[in-house]
């Protein structure tokens, strides 16, 4: 079976384009919701998830409509990959069913296992560092684990060729302003001070 998913963030925004286009790709049923991507309870997004079955394809205008931001859209495709489900997306050319869709799968799984790496180093990183400093350990108060995970895979992000900004902060659910105010904190710490910043908690 074919499912489609569309979203768009405001209600003021209008789903029609979305729809037209999903039908155009055969969508036998679409699931459509009106809510910001930054939102964690999406009510119909969890009901196409508990809807598809081995087999079936999901379908979107574009991969970020999935997820509400990078890290949830790489588990949500891999997940649905494990289940045996097909994810396209219309505009950026993603088909997990295809040589380079498989390809595709390759590296969002590496980057997610990239990033556990890098919580396991950070750990050992920030323990490290506050032994050095004679303290118990943890980290600033109003920085997040969630953030800094964001922060080491911005930074890794804008490294590459083709590298926009637009690229990078809408699909992680950022506004402009937040994105540029994580890439001056980025500017300020090099890779080992970034990982030491998520464990300085007591």
């Amino acid at each position: 079976m074919i499912i489609g998913y569309a979203r768009v963030s405001t209600k003021d925004q209008n789903l029609d384009l979305q729809i037209e286009a999903l039908k155009k790709a055969g969508c036998e049923k679409i699931f459509k919701e009106k809510i910001s991507g930054a939102i964690k309870e999406r009510p119909e997004l969890d009901a196409m998830i508990n809807h598809v079955r081995v087999g079936d394809t999901i379908v979107v205008w574009k991969l970020d409509r999935l997820g509400r931001s990078l890290k949830n859209i790489i588990d949500l495709v891999l997940d649905f990959n494990a289940k045996e489900v097909i994810v396209k997306g219309l505009t950026d050319g993603v088909d997990t069913s295809t040589s380079k869709g498989r390809l595709f799968l390759n590296i969002m799984a590496s980057l997610a296992e990239y990033e556990r790496e890098l919580i396991r180093e950070r750990t050992t990183a920030g323990l490290q560092a506050a032994k050095a400093r004679g303290r118990l350990g943890g980290r600033p108060k109003g920085l997040k684990a969630d953030i800094v995970g964001k922060l080491i895979i911005i930074r890794n992000l804008i490294k590459a060729p083709d590298y926009e900004p637009e690229k990078v902060y809408i699909p992680m659910g950022l506004s402009r302003a937040t994105y540029y105010r994580y890439l001056k904190l980025i500017e300020q710490h090099n890779d080992i001070e970034l990982k030491a910043l998520i464990l300085k908690k007591r």
